[in-house]
């Protein structure tokens, strides 16, 4: 694929007719190769009558089943296309919808996922020579470390893996390494600032100038920043870019310099937006993402459902990208709350905390109550413990951000720490469904 010269592939920049039929040719390179070395969906096929012959377009893909989620962790080894001995690395999902998944990728999937974190970091602004400092783990089978570090090396971007968490040590290496970016989760962030300013380190003026964020959301479904990010800005002057990826996409869909959600790549993945039937949503209206990554050797799904609610838009962006965009993740299908007539989702929850400056760390846990309706309990870290008029105060902002106000229970710091930061946790564990037994 050609370079465009504003730093992205020429797809990207093409009439979306033509993007349309760029899209439709792989669609059915992958479904030969589906149909050649899939035992899963070779069965699939057969089982519903499925001739690939007969997909000739995007909307024909309407015509095959979702895979999901239960399909790969029943099934896991019938995804597999290759022998054994053509696996370079073994990866699992965190666990977001329950059990982990394994996830084998060969030599030719790990060049796809450095050509796509490649893409990614080019649109949110890093160039060859920046040096990026990763705050996220590169090891526990962890696809996103791998993928940063494989496509900054792509990049020709210096890397410094210092891993998550430890303030005192990312200080301690943006003093002595002086990177100007740092990729993180973005609530991770107000933690290095409260540090910086504990320990008075002059973090306004280190070398940072951007920070490319991962896990959680920025922005509003409008673009606008939320309470996070605008609590990130208010402390410090630093470019914030928001990406969004799951090991299933093996795909990223980041944000450049205007912020108005994360751009599609479509040489990697094609992309639709179904409704609770399965039906395709409007643009500008919210449903579930469906994916097909393109490309993928060891293991490719077809139509799988990501459980993420997201809205697409399609007109082109001022960076001059007409390749369609992504919002901000609203929330996951079941993840849907109930709460006193109001319907919400945990990253409601989670603006508010984030944005309230007494509160160090906290989980959000959700059970039914005794008359089997939604129950929400938040346990808030605070210094000091006094909690006083702090659950009063904090539940009258609960009741402006989304109307209703969660029980509040007032904990140490260091308790909930260790509820955010299990051992065998590669992300924070901010949100416990204990409905349904998941922890994410």
């Amino acid at each position: 694929m050609k370079t465009h010269p504003m730093q992205g592939t020429a797809i990207e920049y093409l009439p979306k007719a033509e993007i349309k039929r760029f899209q439709e040719e792989k669609m059915r390179e992958a479904l030969h190769y589906l149909q050649a070395r899939s035992p899963f969906y070779r069965r699939m096929f057969r089982k519903e009558g499925i001739a690939i012959s007969g997909i000739r377009c995007l909307e024909d893909l309407r015509r095959i089943p979702f895979t999901e989620k239960k399909d790969l962790q029943v099934y896991n080894d019938d995804f597999l296309c290759v022998p054994r001995e053509q696996v370079i690395d073994y990866i699992t999902t965190s666990g977001t919808l329950g059990d982990p998944v394994t996830f084998a990728m060969t030599d030719k999937d790990l060049n796809r996922l450095a050509y796509n974190e490649k893409l990614s970091f080019l649109c949110a602004g890093v160039r060859r020579g920046d040096i990026v400092q990763l705050m996220t783990t590169i090891d526990k089978r962890f696809m996103a470390g791998l993928a940063y570090f494989l496509g900054l090396r792509e990049l020709g971007s210096g890397v410094v893996r210092v891993g998550n968490g430890i303030p005192e040590l990312q200080w301690d290496t943006i003093q002595r390494i002086r990177p100007n970016t740092i990729m993180c989760v973005p609530s991770f962030i107000l933690h290095i600032i409260k540090y910086a300013e504990e320990q008075g380190i002059d973090y306004r003026n280190s070398s940072v100038k951007k920070v490319v964020c991962i896990g959680e959301s920025l922005r509003e479904q409008d673009f606008s920043f939320n309470l996070l990010g605008q609590r990130i800005r208010e402390k410090w002057d630093v470019a914030l870019y928001s990406t969004y990826a799951s090991t299933e996409m093996a795909t990223t869909f980041a944000e450049c310099e205007q912020g108005c959600g994360g751009h599609h790549h479509p040489e990697l993945i094609i992309c639709e937006l179904v409704d609770e039937n399965g039906l395709p949503v409007p643009e500008g209206e919210v449903g579930e993402l469906v994916v097909t990554p393109l490309g993928v050797e060891g293991m490719p799904l077809l139509r799988f459902k990501t459980g993420d609610l997201v809205s697409i838009h399609s007109g082109a962006c001022r960076c001059g990208r007409t390749s369609m965009r992504v919002s901000p993740v609203v929330g996951r299908t079941n993840h849907l709350i109930k709460f006193k007539g109001t319907t919400l989702y945990p990253p409601a929850l989670f603006d508010v905390l984030d944005n309230t400056p007494y509160v160090e760390n906290y989980v959000v846990e959700v059970d039914y109550n005794d008359n089997g309706t939604d129950h929400i309990h938040v346990r808030a870290g605070m210094r000091p413990l006094s909690a006083g008029d702090k659950v009063k105060d904090l539940k009258d902002r609960f009741r402006a951000k989304i109307r209703v106000a969660p029980e509040i229970t007032i904990c140490p710091v260091e308790q909930i720490r260790k509820i955010n930061f299990p051992d065998i946790s590669r992300k924070p564990v901010k949100f416990i469904d204990n409905r349904k037994k998941e922890v994410t």
